[in-house]
């Protein structure tokens, strides 16, 4: 008895580590999003780019599954698609605009600690000290990678930094507490397939019309579009069904500190020692956001 419930035991923790790391690929490709952007989108047109990047996929991954939302939900699937998609990267791309990058990447790093408080309250889970530090150890981490003494504050900004935190952090607990009765590839396609079409006619009125694209233009939406938002996200759902909310959430700490190393790569922007120490505490808070999130071990 004692072998068999050992065995489940380490069977239960290896699939728990495999759902980690899966998931962690979706931050890790959502970190070349800048890169990609930089060099082979049109700049000025960031809601444009947003919607070609969720509504093709989401239009894609439709026409794979065949399955539309039915009864309820129709609403939730487009609630989510707000809170995931067109809210949260409408706020990051206004909060981008007004702040500089280290500036709004510390600020939506406080998405990890929204996530815990809205699981408390939404999902009745406990509040564990050691997320709550990993958490403050990931915003401390995050500004420390990113931040620069020239960083200039404006409010406007922040309120649209912390709204997307708490979009995307409503989203995240919203997806675990509405399981759907559908695979994470259909669950995907809802979602993206709504947050695209609330896009259009935001896009549409506020900004001006595409110029003829490029070769690269097409590249870098294909990119954002059928790797950075259809494959990862349906990593990130799948993951969301299996891991606490709070782990997830830290796992997008990720994203920047892969943005960061591909400018110290590929766009000769130096890292300086405290960088690497910030790059450091992100990892350990992500571990210890990991660590915490794990069940009791059973007393024998």
């Amino acid at each position: 008895m004692t072998i068999s419930i050992a065995h489940q035991d380490a069977t239960a923790s290896a699939g728990q580590t495999m759902a980690i790391l899966t998931t962690a690929i979706a931050p890790v490709v959502w970190g070349s999003t800048y890169y990609v952007a930089t060099a082979f989108l049109p700049q000025g047109y960031p809601l444009t780019v947003a919607m070609l990047r969720a509504l093709p996929a989401g239009l894609l991954l439709l026409a794979i599954v065949r399955t539309l939302p039915t009864g309820i939900w129709w609403g939730r699937a487009l609630i989510l698609g707000a809170l995931n998609f067109s809210f949260f990267w409408a706020m990051l791309f206004v909060s981008a605009y007004r702040l500089p990058g280290g500036v709004a990447a510390t600020v939506g790093a406080i998405q990890p600690l929204i996530v815990i408080a809205l699981a408390r309250l939404m999902l009745g889970r406990a509040v564990r000290p050691l997320a709550v530090i990993a958490g403050l150890g990931g915003v401390a981490g995050i500004a420390l990678l990113v931040l620069t003494p020239k960083a200039a504050l404006d409010w406007t900004g922040i309120a649209a930094g912390l709204a997307g935190a708490a979009s995307m952090a409503s989203g995240t607990v919203l997806s675990r507490r509405w399981q759907p009765p559908v695979s994470p590839l259909t669950f995907t396609a809802w979602q993206l397939t709504a947050g695209g079409l609330l896009l259009v006619p935001v896009a549409l009125w506020l900004e001006p019309a595409l110029p003829t694209p490029s070769l690269a233009n097409v590249l870098g939406v294909a990119w954002l579009g059928l790797v950075g938002a259809a494959l990862t996200c349906i990593l990130w759902f799948r993951g969301l069904s299996r891991i606490e909310p709070s782990a997830v959430s830290s796992l997008a700490l990720l994203s920047p500190v892969v943005a960061t190393l591909l400018g110290w790569l590929l766009l000769d922007q130096g890292l300086s020692p405290l960088q690497f120490g910030g790059f450091v505490l992100v990892v350990a808070s992500v571990w210890l956001s990991q660590r915490a999130a794990q069940p009791r071990q059973t007393r024998r």
